[in-house]
């Protein structure tokens, strides 16, 4: 294991003001007036004692017995339902705030953060800490008393290929590592850990986060001419001629599709019988079912075959170098309003990769560097480049997105996004200028790369090719109806050659 890092009195900015484990700071100097010990200040008598200790939680109970020189030693300890404690008196040993490296799979869980009863990341991780030993028992059900931090927290459903987190742990073990992934699912690795001073703070000192999405590409097909969204973007270009792009490879794929229908006897009027009945809830006729089922097998081959061009693949590249720098992100997040200076992000580097072909579909993956990110903001931004691209409205409607006014913009399937890594670029500077080993992944990278392959990306494949997540999501988007306003306006209108509706001033 590597030496503890920032262990020299010459140490990063971010951490001047940290003292190590083994370390002692003038704080804890007796002679410090301010931290004496008056007399008046010792809990004595018994009554005392106990008017102190009735205001500790009912789960917890206050040990006064190990007093030493007339002072209280607390330790608080867990119960059970009977007042009993929970857990036999353990052997206090030392911890060590280390940086810890991980990947996981989100499959199942409902995010990273701990949020009991529900089954999370940080709930696995932290019961087996306390199985192998790293954490002691009595302080199990509190991350703040291990000084619990992450790099990044992912949502429900979403990966992770590196996550830091940062904490306090019992790491005098030297099978520790063994152990701790001996008590975690396949789906959870704990790669290993680097020791940090006390203030670290995995979080604070993260230059910036590395995002990947994978998407099929047939996401980027327009919409279905049938669609309520397809005929609001005729509508409106009748208004405003010449304002959306053509798509001459999309028409000719729903062309070709509708040949098929007709080849296998399926009219369009028992297409829209069949969406009719899907909208209403009502159930299908056997005609209609043998039809539904023999369409949705003839548009799932479909989509297979279809192989996005070169001139479409260059319209995304196009339509995500918008993001780049710094822009007003209020439209992508929830409760953030266009004056929140938290709402100004900076973008770093948008990479969309050349198409791979996994199980006969075609995938392309995104990887967005961003310093920070605010809660859906890379699935929204991933959303409105996608739509602006497959529904042929300006590219621009993206930078007029950063604007004042409001704009619905739909989450992405949480499906094909993946952390990639925290990036301490700043902090592994000033790491070697003092000679101490960087927090990087690059010594664990075969491995990771397999648990991607393998926990990751397998899932993310297989899971569409079982439930078409993305078809479903852009079905949803292209079929929908609902309206934004009280004056009628489509919600997804500013796809269309219409735009982002102007809001009228308020009258004073």
């Amino acid at each position: 294991m590597s030496e503890p890092i920032n262990e020299r009195t010459e140490e990063p900015d971010q951490v001047a003001e940290a003292y190590d484990d083994n370390e002692q700071g003038s704080r804890k100097d007796p002679s410090n007036k301010w931290l004496r010990t008056r007399k008046g200040d010792v809990i004595g008598d018994t009554a005392k004692r106990q008017r102190v200790l009735k205001k500790v939680q009912d789960t917890w109970v206050c040990f006064a017995d190990r007093a030493t020189g007339g002072e209280l030693q607390s330790t608080l300890r867990i119960l059970n339902e009977d007042g009993t404690p929970k857990y036999e008196d353990e052997e206090r040993k030392p911890k060590k705030k280390v940086a810890c490296y991980l990947s996981y799979c989100g499959t199942g869980y409902h995010g990273m953060q701990m949020n009991p009863p529900a089954k999370t990341i940080e709930g696995d991780l932290f019961d087996a800490f306390v199985k192998a030993g790293a954490i002691s028992k009595n302080n199990s059900n509190d991350l703040k008393k291990s000084s619990f931090m992450r790099a990044a927290r992912t949502d429900k459903g979403v990966h992770a290929a590196g996550n830091v987190i940062s904490l306090k742990l019992i790491i005098e073990d030297p099978d520790l590592v063994e152990k701790i992934n001996s008590y975690l699912p396949d789906q959870i690795r704990f790669w290993g850990y680097e020791r940090v001073n006390k203030s670290f703070d995995c979080r604070k000192v993260c230059s910036s986060r590395i995002y990947e999405y994978l998407m099929p590409t047939y996401s980027f097909l327009p919409p279905k001419p049938s669609s309520p969204l397809a005929a609001q973007i005729i509508e409106a270009e009748r208004e405003f001629p010449g304002t959306t792009r053509k798509d001459p490879e999309g028409e000719k794929f729903w062309e070709e599709v509708n040949v098929e229908l007709e080849k296998a006897g399926i009219t369009e009027d028992q297409m829209a019988q069949i969406r009719e009945a899907n909208r209403e809830g009502i159930q299908l006729t056997v005609p209609l079912e043998l039809a539904d089922k023999k369409s949705r097998e003839i548009m799932n081959a479909a989509r297979k075959r279809y192989k996005i061009s070169t001139e479409k693949l260059n319209l995304l590249r196009d339509a995500l170098k918008i993001y780049l720098g710094p822009h007003n992100f209020h439209n992508f997040t929830n409760g953030k309003d266009y004056k929140d200076p938290s709402a100004i992000r900076f973008m770093k580097n948008i990479t969309v990769s050349d198409p791979i072909v996994v199980n006969d579909q075609e995938w392309v993956s995104i990887k967005i560097h961003g310093q920070s990110f605010m809660l859906h903001q890379i699935r929204k931004m991933i959303a409105m480049a996608t739509l602006v691209v497959r529904t042929g409205c300006p590219l621009a409607r993206i930078e007029e997105a950063f604007g004042p006014e409001k704009v619905n913009i739909p989450k992405a399937p949480a499906l094909g996004l993946l952390l990639e890594q925290p990036v301490y670029e700043s902090y592994n500077a000033k790491l070697e200028k003092f000679g101490y080993n960087p927090l990087s992944f690059d010594k664990f990278a075969a491995e990771i790369d397999e648990f991607k392959r393998k926990h990751i990306y397998d899932k993310i494949y297989a899971e569409e090719e079982r439930d078409n997540v993305f078809y479903g999501f852009f079905g949803f988007i292209d079929g929908f109806a609902g309206y934004d306003d009280q004056n009628g306006t489509p919600i997804f209108n500013f796809l269309t050659a219409r735009g982002i509706r102007k809001e009228e001033p308020k009258k004073e």
